[in-house]
């Protein structure tokens, strides 16, 4: 009988770690994505999907991705990376830079993968560009001295500009460098700068028709959460107005902007993917360098340009990467 008994407990002592290997081997590694805002977000999902895929991972399949959106709030983006720290999955994809400073608050050791940051560095996200160290690399958008060519460009497409406004929302983007950097190029210029700060839906109209009183005003828009997802508000409201406008992504060009000066954003995401695949196969996303926007694209929308009665330089026109006639 006692026999009996340390058989048993000896074969229970085998077959429980091997199932336990078992059930390890089949699990599926998990990937948190903290999503800012909804806006055009299928287009980079399907190209993160894709980037996944030609790396070998298939949502659903031998990966789960567990998406949460933060609809451009502060608030909620707080939330959300509670929520996916103490979820532990093994790996958390952060969208835009108001994502990246909660999750840093909360965790030291769950990898960190960042698309569409400005700046990694001067926001103290990482050391360095070359190895970031921590727990945190990831893919940078703009640089904040392309504030300066935006500013430029202003100039160029609409020659009577006489005062130029930087409009963004102080709560949901990193402002400070991008102004000091426009203002640069505007004195430069010659031309006043100001900073155009709208914290609400309701204040589009409002502050923007002052800006718009006089003509000779021009706009210079950041990469915003919260302007991403009024871009039609904005854009409307501008172009009405007859404010001459850059935006910042081609997707306000696609809703009657005037012009963008930008970088691929599903290009982004789908290039994410392969640090996404680096780290589940074992690598440290503090090894793993930043990379940086190589190739920007100019977008006209002669329609809009019409609208407002304004003809645009054939020179620009030439450096045009896309007109939307």
């Amino acid at each position: 009988m006692k026999r009996r008994r340390f058989v048993l407990g000896l074969s229970t002592s085998v077959i429980l770690p091997t199932l336990a290997k078992a059930q390890q081997r089949k699990r599926r590694p998990r990937l948190g994505a903290l999503i800012t805002i909804g806006s055009e977000a299928q287009d980079r999902i399907a190209a993160l999907n894709r980037g996944l895929r030609v790396r070998g991972w298939t949502d659903g399949e031998n990966l789960e991705i567990e998406y949460h959106w933060a609809d451009g709030s502060k608030q909620r983006i707080a939330e959300i990376a509670n929520v996916l720290v103490n979820s532990r999955p093994d790996l958390i994809l952060a969208h835009s830079s108001p994502s990246v400073p909660p999750l840093l608050r909360l965790t030291q050791d769950i990898p960190i993968v960042f698309v569409q940051v400005s700046d990694p560095v001067g926001q103290g996200f990482v050391k360095n560009l070359t190895r970031p160290g921590g727990n945190v690399t990831g893919f940078a958008a703009f640089e904040f001295s392309v504030a300066g060519k935006w500013v430029e460009l202003l100039k160029e497409l609409s020659p009577n500009v006489d005062r130029i406004g930087i409009l963004y929302n102080p709560t949901t983007t990193p402002y400070d460098q991008y102004v000091v950097h426009g203002k640069a190029a505007a004195d430069a210029l010659g031309i006043p700068l100001t900073q155009v700060e709208v914290r609400d839906r309701g204040e589009i109209n409002l502050i923007l028709g002052k800006f718009g009183e006089r003509p000779g005003g021009g706009l210079v828009l950041l990469p915003d959460p919260f302007t991403s997802i009024h871009r039609e508000a904005i854009v409307d409201t501008a172009a009405r107005l007859g404010v001459s406008a850059i935006y910042p992504y081609r997707a306000y060009v696609d809703s009657g902007g005037l012009c963008s000066y930008s970088y691929d954003v599903s290009d982004l995401f789908f290039r994410s993917a392969t640090y996404v695949d680096r780290i589940l196969r074992g690598e440290k996303a503090g090894d793993l360098p930043v990379q940086l926007v190589t190739r920007y694209q100019l977008v006209f929308n002669l329609k809009t340009a019409k609208r407002m009665g304004l003809t645009l330089p054939p020179t620009l026109l030439a450096r045009a990467d896309e007109v939307i006639e």
